[in-house]
């Protein structure tokens, strides 16, 4: 009669422990022989060329991320740098139109000195501080007033010739119209032959007009007219005006000329206000203004 077995389910094995000792002494195995030779070399190699494509797979994730994360930064490195070269440039052309402002206005300074050395007169050097916003009266207002010894009918000047007049003053700024404003009127008289006119301000297109004239009178196209030095506000011998045109009407009997201006306050900042002397009235002027 046959002995019974016992029926095993399963299969029993080595221990965890053993099997764990004897990887590490494996392990320490290998350890030696590849540090002593080449002998696993090939093998490394063989491995290393199985497990590259996993490794490429397991580190594409990160590898993606980092070319996105370097290319926004390359967008935003050279977008900055177009803003730096287009704020450069902008910079570059402010720098190049306040430097050729400046020549100008280095130039136009010299030709003022030039004209403060010519006349006899005491004179202020003024700049523009702001230009009234009035269609109807043609002004500027200097940044210069009555603590500069400036006053209300002192004349204004550029390397032209006469700008217009001062007619208000405060402490620190003055107003000056124009002697194309139409509350300016000059004694001027004709450079060629000495004929003595009055030049009105107000005239259509910035012109200057010389009113109530004969129909014969000698004034020709191209004729300079200059101050007259007649009432002691304007210097004898500044240059006013220049004559476009002499309307002639025979009907009537009279003529009207019309001239451009010889300065340019639109051009300029910088004027000179010419100091002079209040008008005396002579003893028979006194006694006319006292009778009446």
């Amino acid at each position: 009669m046959q002995e019974q077995s016992t029926i095993r389910l399963f299969k029993r094995g080595p221990s965890a422990e053993v099997r764990l000792a004897v990887f590490v002494a494996l392990a320490i195995v290998l350890l030696v022989v590849d540090a002593r030779s080449k002998m696993l070399e090939p093998a490394r190699q063989a491995i290393s060329v199985v497990v590259y494509p996993f490794q490429r797979v397991a580190m594409a994730p990160g590898d993606l991320a980092a070319y996105l994360s370097s290319w926004t930064d390359s967008a935003a490195v050279v977008r900055s740098e177009k803003e730096a070269l287009q704020r450069q440039r902008v910079e570059l052309a402010q720098l190049s139109t306040h430097a050729a402002q400046l020549s100008a206005e280095n130039e136009q300074l010299r030709r003022l000195l030039q004209v403060a050395d010519t006349v006899t007169q005491p004179s202020v050097a003024v700049e523009v501080f702001y230009e009234p916003p009035n269609a109807f009266n043609r002004r500027l207002v200097f940044n210069k007033g009555s603590t500069h010894g400036i006053r209300a009918g002192m004349p204004v000047i550029d390397d032209g010739g006469v700008v217009g007049q001062v007619v208000r003053v405060t402490p620190y700024t003055s107003e000056a119209a124009l002697i194309t404003d139409d509350k300016v009127s000059i004694p001027v008289q004709v450079l060629r032959n000495g004929l003595r006119l009055i030049a009105f301000g107000g005239a259509v297109g910035s012109k200057v007009e010389a009113r109530y004239l004969t129909s014969d009178v000698d004034l020709e196209v191209g004729d300079t007219l200059i101050t007259s030095g007649i009432g002691g506000l304007f210097p004898a011998g500044l240059p006013v005006a220049r004559i476009d045109s002499v309307e002639r009407d025979s009907s009537t009997g009279f003529a009207v000329a019309v001239g451009s201006p010889l300065s340019f306050p639109e051009r300029y900042r910088h004027f000179l206000i010419l100091l002079v002397p209040e008008p005396v009235l002579n003893v028979d002027d006194e006694d006319m203004t006292n009778e009446q």
